[in-house]
């Protein structure tokens, strides 16, 4: 049971970070594509609209890994049903571990991975809107810059 635990581990792993991997990409080339910014982020209204929308999208993102650790729980007939089976991989993804739904024994090991892989997963995503925040900030410093300078200097 053990090696089939860290199996299903490794494939669900492998494909939560493959969907983080292209959800971040994805936002990333948003990101850059001025053909779709609807918001002048040269304004603090403008710099707010832009984070929440990054901040909402990886929201989704840590959604559909969780849906998916949840179907494998259904799939396999860890959880009776869907809403104990997504609230146990809620807990378990965002590490609270409440603890008053707990995995049967024989798939504990899963239940662990998933912690693991959660707690990477909103560490990258930590780390990816600290980078966009951070180039926000660089943006907002450069016009300042911009509209200090002297009329004959531009």
């Amino acid at each position: 049971m053990l090696f089939l635990n860290l199996a299903m581990a490794s494939i669900l792993v492998f494909v939560t970070f493959l969907i983080h991997f292209i959800g971040l990409v994805g936002l990333s080339a948003l990101i850059r594509n001025r053909h779709v910014h609807h918001v002048n982020i040269t304004t603090v209204a403008g710099q707010g609209a832009a984070i929440l929308f990054i901040v909402f999208s990886l929201f989704a993102l840590h959604s559909v890994e969780i849906w998916v650790y949840t179907f494998v729980y259904r799939l396999l007939g860890i959880f009776p049903d869907i809403g104990t089976a997504v609230y146990y991989s809620t807990s378990a993804f965002t590490t609270v571990g409440f603890g008053d739904v707990v995995i049967g024994k024989d798939w504990r090991m899963l239940g662990a991975a998933e912690s693991m892989n959660g707690f990477l997963l909103i560490g990258w995503s930590t780390a990816f809107l600290v980078s966009i925040t951070a180039k926000v900030r660089v943006l907002e410093a450069r016009i300042e810059e911009l509209e200090e300078e002297p009329e004959e200097r531009r």
